[in-house]
């Protein structure tokens, strides 16, 4: 029987074993923490339940898949619940923006930002469409091996102005700058700067229309366990606790992997759903080919890290949706401060989570849970001491949602955590404690982003956000599909 190992159960790790598991190889997944999950890590404090995100799922079609693959449905262990609005957006001069696909609400909500914008809207609606059927569907879940792929990709690419950020395409359908904040802002939720990422992301918009926003009962949490119960009823083995110390390599082949308990396995193919600069700098220190390809990945962009802070308060907040955006003053000054100058900045713009609303058993009777996350430069950019700055920043943060939204929210609060960039580095290996792995821009996409398939080492896999597609749960799920289907065809 032919084997595999995986590293990481992260999204991107859990979908490839499953979709080998489920086509007959072996697989063994190996995660150095104790839970499962890799970004969507979770805790459990004083009665309160913490996802460390991600928490908007889209495209639940291509979750179904993976249950779909072995006769079964995905709702056999998740409960997903659709989200309205999708989004609240505010902005500091106390304009609500509810974002929604119910168009009737939408007109409405445009028409009260910008009498005119409806039309354009329909027209940004059809590109977005167009990039989302070339972009997505065609090539979300294709292996860039080599650059003649890239090459029959590049018609449809340019067709529609691919070097073109999200942001200035926006611009060209919209006239409300604050409309255009509500439609470029997306590219954030997978790393990228709405003002330098390829109006390709576009594509985002189509996917929330079409499939809608949704929230696994329990939380994001769930949706992981449901992954793990469906992995392991097939025959899949998750080993749990014990990180990879090192990818073996004989020659030009992977043969397997070895932990830091001095556990091991041998293995046909092995796959990393790790950080692609831990595996290539850490993993694979003894090759030569993965030591010059460390060397290039230096060299590259990585996303920004996000700082993030978790509270449970006393009362419930039926007036505050499920997810916010709370825009700060500056939008284009604020993306330079954290993707190009690397400042933290005196004003942020904060992405809030309040499950509770939805789901209240995360929290105990009469309490909420929530999170507050504003993206930071990464520790390449701002090399600071985070133990020093994150309670100063966590406090500012908690005030501005106080400001916004709950006045009283100190004496309210029960408890209260922060992650940091350094969490990310420390936690999951993440290269600059970045939160997104490479950052998607143009020049570092598909062909130009790390291959699905090692150049130098043919039984060598990678899945997850460093990987094409990129960053998000339909990315890194749309990046298993495609490492399975090169793994399988050997």
């Amino acid at each position: 029987m032919t084997t595999a190992v995986v590293i990481g159960a992260g999204f991107g790790g859990l979908a490839l074993g499953i979709r080998l598991q489920s086509a007959g190889v072996q697989t063994t997944i190996v995660e150095a923490r104790d839970k499962p999950g890799g970004r969507a890590y979770y805790w459990e404090r004083d009665g309160f339940t913490f996802d460390a995100g991600p928490t908007v799922i889209t495209d639940p079609a291509c979750l179904e898949e993976l249950w779909q693959l072995t006769g079964r449905t995905m709702a056999d262990d998740v409960t997903l619940e659709p989200v309205s609005p999708f989004y609240r957006l505010n902005w500091p001069d106390g304009t609500n923006f509810d974002y929604t696909n119910d168009d009737t609400v939408l007109r409405a909500e445009i028409e009260k930002l910008h009498p005119g914008d409806w039309e354009g809207y329909q027209k940004f609606l059809k590109y977005s469409a167009g990039v989302f059927h070339e972009g997505y569907e065609k090539l979300g879940h294709v292996a860039f091996l080599d650059f003649a792929s890239m090459i029959k990709a590049a018609p449809a690419l340019a067709k529609y102005q691919a070097w073109r950020s999200v942001y200035s395409v926006v611009s060209g359908f919209v006239k409300s700058e604050k409309l255009r904040e509500a439609l470029s802002f997306h590219t954030l939720l997978v790393g990228g700067n709405p003002m330098t990422t390829s109006a390709i992301y576009a594509l985002i918009h189509k996917l929330e229309r079409d499939g809608g926003v949704w929230f696994a009962k329990g939380g994001t949490n769930r949706l992981i366990a449901g992954m793990v119960a469906q992995f392991e009823r097939i025959g899949g083995v998750l080993r749990l606790g014990d990180p990879v110390a090192k990818i073996e390599t004989l020659g030009d082949r992977a043969t397997g992997v070895a932990c830091e308990s001095g556990w091991r396995a041998d293995a046909d193919m092995v796959a990393a759903n790790a950080d692609i600069m831990h595996a290539y700098r850490d993993l694979l220190v003894d090759s030569r080919s993965s030591q010059r390809t460390k060397a290039k990945l230096e060299r590259k962009s990585y996303s920004p890290s996000l700082f993030v802070v978790h509270f449970g308060i006393k009362g419930t907040w039926p007036g505050v949706p499920h997810h916010m955006i709370l825009f700060g003053p500056r939008y284009k000054g604020l993306l330079e401060d954290i993707y190009d100058h690397g400042v933290l900045s005196e004003d942020f713009s904060l992405y809030l989570h309040h499950p509770t609303v939805t789901d209240p058993s995360l929290a105990p009777e009469g309490m909420s849970t929530f999170y507050a996350l504003a993206p930071v430069p990464h520790m390449g950019k701002f090399p600071v001491d985070w133990a020093e700055i994150g309670p100063i920043l966590e406090k500012r943060i908690i005030d501005e949602v106080g400001r916004r939204l709950i006045p009283d929210i100190h004496e309210r609060i029960v408890t209260k955590f922060h992650y940091a960039p350094s969490d990310f580095a420390q936690d999951l290996n993440a290269h600059l404690g970045s939160a997104f792995s490479l950052e998607p821009v143009l020049t570092q996409s598909a062909y130009f982003r790390v291959h699905n398939r090692d150049d130098a080492i043919p039984n060598l896999y990678f899945v997850g956000a460093g990987t094409h597609p990129g960053a998000g749960i339909p990315g890194v799920v749309g990046s298993a599909k495609a490492t399975a289907r090169l793994m399988l065809e050997g």
